[in-house]
Protein backbone atom coordinates (compact mmCIF):
# COMPACT_ATOMS: atom_id res chain seq x y z
CA UNK A 1 0.00 0.00 0.00
CA UNK A 2 0.96 3.37 -1.19
CA UNK A 3 1.93 5.68 1.97
CA UNK A 4 2.12 8.76 -0.57
CA UNK A 5 5.51 9.45 0.75
CA UNK A 6 8.88 9.69 -1.29
CA UNK A 7 11.23 6.29 -0.40
CA UNK A 8 13.62 6.32 2.40
CA UNK A 9 11.76 9.47 3.97
CA UNK A 10 10.98 8.73 7.88
CA UNK A 11 7.51 8.12 8.32
CA UNK A 12 7.64 8.57 12.19
CA UNK A 13 9.90 11.66 13.03
CA UNK A 14 9.92 11.12 17.07
CA UNK A 15 11.70 13.83 18.43
CA UNK A 16 12.73 16.71 16.31
CA UNK A 17 16.05 16.85 15.57
CA UNK A 18 18.22 19.63 13.94
CA UNK A 19 18.33 19.25 10.21
CA UNK A 20 21.19 22.50 10.27
CA UNK A 21 24.05 22.24 8.80
CA UNK A 22 27.45 22.76 9.98
CA UNK A 23 29.44 25.74 8.90
CA UNK A 24 31.79 23.27 6.71
CA UNK A 25 28.89 21.63 5.34
CA UNK A 26 26.70 24.81 4.42
CA UNK A 27 30.07 26.21 2.79
CA UNK A 28 30.45 22.59 0.98
CA UNK A 29 27.05 22.41 -0.39
CA UNK A 30 27.04 25.90 -1.71
CA UNK A 31 30.52 24.83 -3.56
CA UNK A 32 28.83 22.07 -5.47
CA UNK A 33 26.82 22.57 -8.35
CA UNK A 34 23.76 23.66 -8.17
CA UNK A 35 21.47 26.21 -10.25
CA UNK A 36 20.82 29.28 -7.59
CA UNK A 37 17.82 31.41 -7.31
CA UNK A 38 19.23 34.99 -6.42
CA UNK A 39 16.64 37.15 -4.48
CA UNK A 40 16.71 40.95 -4.21
CA UNK A 41 14.44 43.67 -2.96
CA UNK A 42 12.31 45.67 -5.14
CA UNK A 43 9.83 48.59 -4.46
CA UNK A 44 5.97 47.76 -4.41
CA UNK A 45 6.22 44.64 -5.33
CA UNK A 46 8.05 40.45 -4.19
CA UNK A 47 11.50 40.23 -4.62
CA UNK A 48 12.57 39.12 -7.56
CA UNK A 49 14.16 35.75 -7.46
CA UNK A 50 15.50 34.95 -10.51
CA UNK A 51 18.30 31.48 -11.70
CA UNK A 52 21.56 32.69 -12.06
CA UNK A 53 25.18 30.81 -12.24
CA UNK A 54 27.56 31.22 -9.35
CA UNK A 55 31.10 30.22 -8.50
CA UNK A 56 31.64 30.02 -4.28
CA UNK A 57 35.29 28.30 -2.63
CA UNK A 58 34.60 27.91 0.85
CA UNK A 59 35.47 31.13 2.72
CA UNK A 60 35.15 32.99 -0.06
CA UNK A 61 32.82 35.78 -1.48
CA UNK A 62 29.86 34.42 -3.81
CA UNK A 63 31.12 35.29 -8.01
CA UNK A 64 27.65 36.13 -10.12
CA UNK A 65 28.29 37.28 -13.92
CA UNK A 66 25.27 39.31 -15.21
CA UNK A 67 24.70 42.00 -17.42
CA UNK A 68 24.72 45.35 -17.12
CA UNK A 69 21.40 47.24 -17.49
CA UNK A 70 18.99 44.62 -16.89
CA UNK A 71 16.15 44.53 -14.52
CA UNK A 72 18.53 42.13 -11.78
CA UNK A 73 21.74 43.96 -12.10
CA UNK A 74 19.89 47.59 -11.66
CA UNK A 75 17.73 46.09 -8.51
CA UNK A 76 21.40 44.62 -6.88
CA UNK A 77 23.17 47.87 -7.61
CA UNK A 78 20.50 49.56 -5.55
CA UNK A 79 20.11 47.08 -2.98
CA UNK A 80 23.46 46.53 -2.42
CA UNK A 81 22.75 43.06 -1.07
CA UNK A 82 21.28 39.85 -2.16
CA UNK A 83 20.03 36.64 -1.23
CA UNK A 84 21.09 33.29 -3.02
CA UNK A 85 19.62 29.94 -2.05
CA UNK A 86 20.68 26.91 -3.64
CA UNK A 87 19.00 23.02 -2.74
CA UNK A 88 18.84 19.39 -3.96
CA UNK A 89 15.43 18.53 -5.26
CA UNK A 90 15.70 14.76 -4.72
CA UNK A 91 15.27 13.18 -1.33
CA UNK A 92 17.23 13.58 0.81
CA UNK A 93 16.73 17.45 0.71
CA UNK A 94 18.79 19.67 1.21
CA UNK A 95 18.93 24.20 0.67
CA UNK A 96 21.38 26.26 1.84
CA UNK A 97 20.88 30.37 1.84
CA UNK A 98 22.76 32.78 2.62
CA UNK A 99 22.82 36.70 2.51
CA UNK A 100 25.16 39.43 2.23
CA UNK A 101 25.88 42.97 0.57
CA UNK A 102 28.11 43.23 -2.52
CA UNK A 103 31.06 44.32 -1.80
CA UNK A 104 32.26 44.75 -5.69
CA UNK A 105 30.00 45.39 -9.10
CA UNK A 106 32.31 47.67 -10.85
CA UNK A 107 34.62 45.82 -13.41
CA UNK A 108 33.78 43.20 -15.78
CA UNK A 109 35.00 39.65 -15.01
CA UNK A 110 38.12 38.27 -16.37
CA UNK A 111 37.97 35.67 -18.98
CA UNK A 112 39.48 33.19 -15.89
CA UNK A 113 36.21 33.99 -13.74
CA UNK A 114 33.90 33.88 -16.25
CA UNK A 115 35.04 30.50 -17.21
CA UNK A 116 35.15 29.44 -13.20
CA UNK A 117 31.70 30.48 -13.24
CA UNK A 118 30.43 28.66 -17.09
CA UNK A 119 32.40 25.42 -16.24
CA UNK A 120 30.76 24.27 -13.43
CA UNK A 121 27.93 24.24 -15.84
CA UNK A 122 28.63 23.50 -19.03
CA UNK A 123 31.47 21.34 -20.63
CA UNK A 124 34.59 22.60 -21.06
CA UNK A 125 34.67 23.30 -24.99
CA UNK A 126 31.22 24.87 -24.46
CA UNK A 127 31.95 26.96 -21.57
CA UNK A 128 34.78 28.31 -23.67
CA UNK A 129 32.47 29.30 -26.59
CA UNK A 130 29.72 30.48 -24.10
CA UNK A 131 32.35 32.65 -22.56
CA UNK A 132 33.80 33.96 -25.72
CA UNK A 133 30.50 34.38 -27.32
CA UNK A 134 29.10 36.41 -23.88
CA UNK A 135 31.74 37.88 -22.43
CA UNK A 136 31.58 41.66 -23.84
CA UNK A 137 31.54 45.36 -22.34
CA UNK A 138 27.89 45.01 -20.52
CA UNK A 139 29.75 41.73 -18.42
CA UNK A 140 29.74 42.84 -14.54
CA UNK A 141 30.83 40.82 -11.73
CA UNK A 142 29.23 40.74 -8.88
CA UNK A 143 30.39 39.83 -5.57
CA UNK A 144 28.71 39.21 -2.62
CA UNK A 145 30.36 38.27 1.02
CA UNK A 146 27.82 35.72 2.83
CA UNK A 147 27.30 37.34 6.09
CA UNK A 148 23.90 35.32 6.94
CA UNK A 149 22.90 31.34 6.31
CA UNK A 150 20.28 29.43 6.45
CA UNK A 151 20.68 25.59 5.74
CA UNK A 152 18.53 22.48 5.72
CA UNK A 153 19.94 19.03 5.63
CA UNK A 154 16.91 16.18 5.80
CA UNK A 155 19.39 13.35 5.38
CA UNK A 156 20.30 14.21 9.39
CA UNK A 157 16.65 12.87 10.41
Amino acid sequence: MSTGVAPGTPTDWGQLVSFVMTASEREDFLAGVHIGVLAVERDGRAPLAVPIWYDYRPGGDVLLWMERGTVKEKLVRKAGRLSLTVQNENWPYKYVTVEGPVVANEAPPTREEALAITARYLPEPDARAYVDGALGEKSLLVRVRPEKWLSNDQSKS
